[in-house]
C-alpha cells in the first residue's frame, strides 16, 4: 500500500520510474521525416540578419536533422515573415506554416490578454499574410495565470481563431485549457488548441487524459514535458501508453526560445529519434510528421527527398 502510495505521488510530480519495460532493449532510433511544431525565430536569433542563426544557418540546422516542415513564430512577427521569404528554406523543402504571435516585445508577455492593441495587431498580420502563404494559426503565448484565460483580448482570440479555423498554440496550465476553451463559440468541440509542453508544469497523466478526452481537437506539444523520458532518453510506460490510446494527438517541437536552443538544435532531434524509436513505427511516424502534417494539409515528403 506504501508502496503504490509513493509511485503515484511520484509519477504524479513528473518522474518516470521505469518500472514497466516499455521498449526492447536496443530499440532502433526514428529515421523519418520530422514536423517541428513549436519552432521561434526570435529578434535576437536573426537580428536583421546579423545574428547568430540567419536563415542560411537555421535552414541547415533543420535539414541536417531531418525537419521538413515547421511552424514559425516570432516576437516580433518579423522572424516569421524572414522564414517564409526565405529562399534557404525553398531550396531545403522545408515547409513553413506561419503563426501569429502575440508579442511585438517582452513587454507583451505579461499583458497581451488584456491589451486591444494586440488584436488589432493580430487582424493586421492575419490580413497581410505571409509568403508562405495564409497564417495558419495564433501564438504561442503564455498564460502565467490561468485566470488571465478571462481576460478580454483572449477571448476575443479565442472566438478568432475558431471562427476562422485558425489554430491556437499555447503555454498554459490545465486549468487555463478548460477556460480558454469554454471561450469558444463550440464550448472547446471545434476549436485546435495545440498544448505547448503538454503542461510544462507537470500536468498528470490521467489529467492530460482527462482533457484529450474532452475536447476533440486538443494536440499535445512534447518539447520540455516533464515524466515524458527516463534515463537514457527512452520514453517512459505511462507516456507510451497515452500515445497508443490517442495515436494522431502528439507532436513534437524544438522551442528555440532562446539561442541556446538553437545551438543545442542537433541534441534536441536526436533526443526526440531517441524516445520515438521506443513506439511501433506507424505511431513514431505519426507523432514525428503525420498529425502535424495532417492539421495542416501537408503530404509525406518523398524518400529521399
Amino acid at each position: 500500500m506504501v508502496r503504490s502510495a509513493l509511485v503515484s505521488l511520484l509519477l504524479g510530480a513528473g518522474f518516470c520510474l521505469g518500472l514497466v519495460p516499455a521498449h526492447p532493449a536496443m530499440a532502433a532510433d526514428y529515421t523519418g521525416p520530422i514536423f517541428d511544431a513549436h519552432l521561434h525565430y526570435n529578434e535576437e536569433a536573426w537580428n536583421g540578419r546579423a545574428g547568430p542563426y540567419p536563415p542560411a544557418e537555421a535552414v541547415t540546422r533543420m535539414q541536417r536533422n531531418g525537419v521538413r516542415a515547421i511552424i514559425a513564430n516570432s516576437r516580433p512577427n518579423t522572424g516569421t515573415h524572414t522564414l517564409a521569404e526565405s529562399k534557404e528554406a525553398g531550396r531545403a523543402g522545408i515547409t513553413v506554416v506561419p503563426f501569429v504571435r502575440v508579442y511585438r516585445n517582452r513587454a507583451d508577455y505579461t499583458n497581451w490578454f488584456r491589451d486591444e492593441s494586440i488584436y488589432e495587431m493580430v487582424r493586421s498580420e492575419l490580413s497581410r499574410g505571409s509568403a508562405s502563404g495564409p497564417f495558419r494559426g495564433i501564438g504561442e503565448f503564455h498564460l502565467y495565470e490561468s485566470a488571465n484565460a478571462r481576460g478580454p483580448v483572449a477571448r476575443k482570440l479565442v472566438e478568432l481563431a475558431e471562427r476562422n479555423n485558425l489554430a491556437l498554440l499555447a503555454h498554459v496550465d490545465d486549468d487555463a485549457i478548460d477556460l480558454l476553451m469554454a471561450a469558444s463559440p463550440s464550448g472547446g468541440q471545434k476549436l485546435r488548441l495545440i498544448w505547448a509542453h503538454t503542461g510544462i508544469g507537470g500536468a498528470p497523466v490521467a489529467r492530460v487524459r482527462e482533457l484529450l478526452e474532452r475536447y476533440p481537437l486538443l494536440v499535445g506539444e512534447l518539447s520540455y514535458r516533464p515524466g515524458l523520458t527516463s534515463e537514457g532518453g527512452r520514453l517512459c510506460p505511462e507516456w507510451r501508453k497515452l500515445m497508443e490510446r490517442f495515436p494522431t494527438r502528439f507532436v513534437i517541437g524544438s522551442d528555440t526560445w532562446v539561442n541556446q536552443r538553437w545551438d543545442s538544435y542537433d541534441d534536441i532531434m536526436r533526443g526526440y529519434r531517441t524516445w520515438l524509436g521506443d513506439l511501433p513505427p506507424e505511431l513514431a511516424q505519426r507523432v514525428a510528421w503525420g498529425n502535424a502534417a495532417a492539421i495542416f494539409g501537408l503530404k509525406a515528403p518523398a524518400p529521399g527527398s
